[in-house]
């Protein structure tokens, strides 16, 4: 077992990271410790990595706990929580914009990622078009069936797993037809080396999109959702979701929702940052932390 001291660039709120991902029920989270868990594999070896933020927002500091692997495991840490991002940068080239006090009551907010690319396409194709409870229940029913738990944490199953399921596996936990057969046949792609999640990594956001399109149940939302949160691709703009459009006519005192042409309008100045301008949009409408 290892602990490591990891000090990174201010703001950073990680006590605003612990709640909103509280709303994924398999998040292993303790609030008052100031800490996560998580599931992580290295060299196909499954470890629970503990994450504790000791520090302060302008000051961040932050204890990392495991047992192998430590430097592949620092750098993935790094990776999902984007300790290596710089936040202070987003918040000068919001000042400027539309979106000015949101951005300042949401500074060193970190655009987190999920454990893993192929944890993030399978949420992503199960959350597309349900409400988010929902959508979480699915999720939750899959991972607790068919993936594994280790010291109280979940880890989602492998696409290998997910493809040798049959569809009324699924139909058994509410998963619709055509849902169950995304993700299985998603994964199925993924078993058998037809689509590679390593090599997406390397294209840029026009190519993936381009090879995902192509793939039966997987449209817009999904691969945006997956190149923000899978990948961490810093100026997505993720246009036909439910919830930016409501952020934004909130935001700014729309009559009714924005169609995409007024978003595009009301958006301009957020470039090369738009992600981040989507997540302080999300955040508004989530319980301010």
């Amino acid at each position: 077992m290892w602990t490591e001291t990891v000090i990174t660039e201010g703001p950073y709120r990680f006590e605003s990271v612990l709640h909103r991902l509280t709303l994924d029920p398999l998040n292993q989270i303790d609030l008052e410790a100031n800490t996560i868990r998580i599931p992580m594999y290295v060299h196909n070896h499954k470890q629970v990595v503990t994450i504790k933020g000791v520090g302060t927002i302008e000051a961040p500091e932050f204890e990392v706990t495991s047992d192998q692997y430590k430097e592949e495991t620092l750098n993935e840490v790094a990776r999902i929580f984007q300790w290596n991002v710089s936040l202070k940068e987003m918040a000068k080239h919001f000042e400027a914009t539309n979106i000015a006090k949101l951005a300042k009551d949401h500074e060193g907010t970190p655009l987190v990622l999920d454990m893993n690319p192929y944890l993030s396409l399978l949420k992503c194709i199960i959350h597309q078009q349900l409400n988010m409870s929902f959508a979480f229940t699915l999720t939750k029913r899959l991972v607790q069936t068919y993936g594994e738990e280790v010291d109280g944490v979940w880890f989602y199953p492998l696409p290998e797993k997910v493809a040798s399921l049959a569809y009324s596996e699924l139909r058994d936990m509410q998963f619709s037809q055509r849902k169950a057969e995304y993700v299985i046949d998603t994964s199925r792609l993924l078993a058998e080396g037809q689509l590679s999640l390593d090599e997406l990594v390397t294209m840029n956001d026009e190519e993936i999109q381009e090879k995902l399109m192509k793939i039966r149940g997987i449209g817009q939302w999904t691969i945006q959702n997956l190149l923000l949160f899978g990948f961490g691709r810093q100026n997505l703009f993720p246009k036909a979701d439910i919830g930016i459009q409501n952020a934004i006519k909130k935001h700014f005192n729309l009559d009714q929702k924005p169609t995409y042409e007024q978003m595009d309008e009301l958006s301009k100045g957020w470039s090369p940052y738009l992600s981040y301008a989507s997540l302080y949009l999300w955040r508004s409408l989530e319980t301010k932390q």
